[in-house]
């Protein structure tokens, strides 16, 4: 955890913060800092913001690939989850939850409710950026891979793979998953790095598939059932994403999260064969006079670093050098830890005590 700063480090209006990652916790951070007056300039690889909870655009359907919903256990994320749904960008989802296993399909009720993004997962993340662009001393650069740092007398400045340099600035915050984030740090920070290393992340495949057609209905299941967990060796999760809030007009579509430990056997595979692999793990838990629709589109998406292999205490970490660390590969893997790692990250960084 970050321990107490000199009050010259503690940030205010005449600060500037350069944020390497437009996730969750990116966005979280950022969005703590730019509201008190610090400048901030987030910059992603990717041409949206969202990380692990974008959604991939097909022709014919949106799915989401990553995170498929989220719960909700801290009272401040309860209230930031409450004013996300007031925008229209968050609703209640799953609630109709199965549980396959040998003995067939059952109801699986934990009493916890859920939420997802509306009409995508990527709404939260869009929403989120959406503020932050507003403010007029916040910027998201997308697109923009930022590869190396180097610090000058006038702060840290940024290099990207297009030979442009971003900055100076007065500290940097890294939400990228460890193992890419240690690449950046070991120059610079060995005790960051350190930390780094000693947090292993584990990869998932996540397979899509678009139907022509409905499912057929399932004797004992709900015909609008949202979610099956599984006890397959292959599949974990099997997700509709044509029943969340507002993707109710696109044509049946899944999402296919893969078994942990089946991912780290395959991570190398080829992503065909890794969607044919989710597709047949599905089938498998249908009933025997079940025929599914002829399919439109198949196809699977690699995480590599997808979530710790262990769940840690650490929220953030940070250098007295203006170097820190966030996002949910520090504490675990679920939506709440990403945003509670960024927002605790800026307000620590804002000499705030959560």
């Amino acid at each position: 955890m970050l321990e107490s700063l000199p009050e010259s480090l503690t940030l205010s209006d005449a600060h500037s913060v350069a944020i390497i990652g437009a996730g969750l916790s990116g966005l979280a951070c950022g969005q703590q800092l730019a509201t008190q007056g610090v400048k901030v300039a987030l910059f992603d690889k990717a041409r949206g913001p969202g990380g692990r909870m974008s959604s991939k655009r097909r022709p014919s359907a949106t799915l989401d690939l990553g995170a498929q919903a989220f719960t909700v256990r801290n009272q401040r994320f309860a209230n930031k989850v409450a004013e996300w749904q007031a925008a229209g960008c968050v609703a209640s989802w799953p609630t109709a939850r199965y549980q396959a296993s040998a003995s067939g399909w059952q109801t699986h009720n934990d009493d916890q409710l859920r939420y997802t993004g509306a009409p995508r997962m990527s709404a939260v993340t869009r929403h989120l950026a959406d503020t932050l662009n507003a403010l007029p001393n916040a910027s998201i650069t997308l697109e923009t891979h930022i590869t190396t740092f180097d610090k000058t007398a006038a702060g840290w400045q940024l290099h990207d793979t297009r030979g442009s340099i971003h900055g100076p600035f007065d500290v940097v915050v890294i939400t990228a998953p460890p193992p890419q984030a240690k690449a950046l740090l070991a120059e610079w920070e060995p005790t960051l790095a350190a930390a780094c290393e000693a947090k292993p992340q584990r990869g998932c495949w996540a397979g899509w598939v678009i139907f022509e057609e409905p499912l057929p209905p399932m004797a004992k299941v709900a015909s609008a059932w949202h979610t099956v967990h599984t006890q397959h060796p292959v599949l974990r999760l099997a997700s509709r994403n044509h029943t969340k809030p507002g993707r109710e007009h696109q044509p049946e579509s899944i999402s296919l999260l893969a078994q942990l430990d089946w991912s780290d056997v395959h991570i190398e595979s080829g992503s065909e064969s890794v969607a044919q692999q989710l597709l047949a793990a599905f089938v498998s838990l249908l009933p025997d006079d079940v025929e599914l629709p002829n399919v439109i589109e198949l196809g699977a998406h690699r995480w590599r670093y997808a979530q710790p292999a262990q769940a840690g205490h650490q929220t953030y970490l940070y250098s007295t050098s203006g170097l820190a660390l966030c996002g949910d590969s520090f504490k675990g893997s679920r939506v709440e830890d990403a945003w509670l790692s960024g927002d605790e990250l800026g307000q620590a960084l804002l000499g705030r005590s959560v």
